[in-house]
């Protein structure tokens, strides 16, 4: 009879030591989930727009076409995760990279710098366009982790150049990155975003009339012969526990002189032919590359897909980014570039695969691949 009492009175001890675990991690849990890096929800006038928008459904915005998450069992994901990923998801060695000659850039008529994964500037017709920027080397909000390759961080906020314009793809931590954010506003003029993400940067600092927050096929006229239009993507969104409560874009810039397609996260789907007819052809296809699985294939298309979603753009040439910076997916760092390169001259695509760091004149670009992955 003791040794029963004694035992309920160790279970009953046990469990107050549980309960009093999970209270502490949900409260620790609470107290980060208040960090401004998890941003704002839309809200008011804000969120009153985009409860008009054709893309938001049930409190939610969705994808034109029908987009799970997974497209195999979870079960099929975890084993494939945990069992089926590379040993060579970073690289043994600091990646090649250079310095990035801001002189030599900003003299270009036409020039183009990677900073790894999304995040790049155009310098073009005399405007300097920055996208997707992560400077903080890391794109999670959990500190120490999804870290930069050693070697990618080539530059640091302070060293860019006054943005005339910056886009940005959706609110993701890999694309809005807080902390990067937070130090290009005094340098940024219009910043261009979906419906809702406008209330993370307002959040963060930004000024109501720096932000043009559109839906997908708005046309907005930025001056000086640039005009951009918001384009569909076939992704997600979501900051902390919301998800979906703000809008995926790509976009569709037209300069003076050139027409980009600047692309954000994507699945493969039927609006890049929608976009090649109506807005293309296009001089120059940014498309993201990378980070890609099959258990996710609906949200980031394979290598092979991003060639013939430039071809359905009707893009001169292509240059894939959303690669050689960070741990997002089972794949070896370098095979989205291999991949894609194969593919390209398969289908006779011109293809730009710079270093991070390097300037490139997109008047007399370099067009086959590069191969520095394998330097």
């Amino acid at each position: 009879m003791r040794i029963r009492k004694n035992s309920n009175k160790w279970l009953r001890f046990l469990k107050r030591i549980i309960l009093g675990l999970a209270v502490f991690i949900a409260f620790i849990g609470l107290y980060i989930m208040m960090h401004p890096q998890f941003g704002k929800r839309p809200s008011g006038e804000r969120l009153q727009r985009i409860q008009l928008s054709k893309q938001f459904k049930n409190g939610k915005f969705r994808n034109t076409s029908p987009t799970p998450m997974l497209s195999q069992p979870w079960t099929v994901a975890l084993y494939d995760y945990f069992f089926k990923r590379s040993n060579e998801t970073s690289p043994q060695y600091n990646i090649p990279t250079v310095h990035v000659d801001w002189k030599k850039l900003l003299e270009q008529s036409h020039g183009l710098v990677w900073f790894g994964h999304s995040s790049y500037l155009l310098h073009v017709d005399g405007k300097n366009i920055l996208v997707d920027p992560v400077f903080s080397g890391s794109a999670s909000p959990i500190p120490g982790s999804v870290k930069a390759f050693k070697g990618t961080d080539v530059s640091i906020v302070s060293d860019l150049p006054a943005i005339d314009f910056l886009f940005i793809s959706h609110d993701h931590y890999d694309h809005m990155d807080y902390k990067t954010l937070k130090a290009l506003q005094p340098r940024v003029g219009k910043v261009i975003v979906g419906l809702g993400v406008g209330a993370h940067l307002e959040y963060w600092g930004y000024r109501p009339e720096q932000i043009i927050e559109k839906d997908w096929w708005d046309e907005v006229d930025l001056g000086d012969g640039f005009q951009v239009t918001v384009a569909p993507a076939r992704h997600f969104s979501g900051r902390g526990i919301f998800t979906a409560n703000t809008l995926w874009a790509s976009y569709a810039l037209k300069t003076p002189t050139k027409k980009l397609y600047l692309g954000g996260d994507s699945g493969y789907d039927s609006h890049f032919k929608e976009i090649g007819n109506q807005l293309g052809p296009f001089d120059l296809a940014i498309l993201e590359n990378g980070q890609y699985d099959l258990s996710w294939k609906h949200i980031h298309m394979m290598p092979e897909e991003v060639v013939q979603a430039a071809h359905d753009l009707k893009a001169s040439v292509l240059f894939p980014v959303h690669s050689s910076k960070f741990v997002l997916a089972n794949h070896a760092w370098y095979e989205p570039l291999e991949r894609i390169s194969k593919e390209a001259i398969r289908q006779q695509q011109p293809l730009l695969t710079p270093m991070i760091g390097q300037v490139i004149d997109l008047d007399q670009p370099p067009l086959t691949p590069s191969y520095w992955w394998k330097k």
